[in-house]
């Protein structure tokens, strides 16, 4: 049951990036603590969206296409069902540890991010 909820809210966090009524960096501070995969992957792929968002702006395919996979996870969320295998398997590199926890700091954040871009650390 709190899995539904969570996922809904999340579908909702998305949606609200798409229409430009709240920045990634606004939503995905509201993501909920979870082990649901569904919603790790959809915070992954709004980290992804914002990383990306140089290219989004000259290439109007590829933003569209991101719009409409980001779309689509809000939607298969928002219905409760899960996520595609293919979808939450391209995810799969980053879920070690939820990501949310670097909010308590910048330099966790950093070094999140980093980690998410696959730049090795010293």
């Amino acid at each position: 049951m709190e899995d539904l909820k969570n996922r809904k809210f999340v579908s909702r966090l998305i949606i609200s990036v798409l229409t430009e009524q709240r920045n990634v960096r606004e939503a995905i501070k509201l993501f909920p603590e979870t082990k649901d995969r569904n919603i790790e992957c959809a915070y992954h792929a709004l980290v992804h969206y914002e990383a990306d968002e140089d290219l989004r702006k000259y290439d109007i395919e590829y933003r569209d296409a991101q719009n409409e996979y980001l779309e689509y996870i809000a939607q298969t969320l928002d219905s409760g069902k899960d996520l595609p295998k293919n979808i939450i398997n391209e995810y799969k590199p980053y879920y070690t540890g939820y990501a949310h926890l670097w909010n308590n700091s910048f330099k966790g954040m950093i070094k999140e991010f980093l980690r998410f871009i696959n730049i090795e650390q010293s």
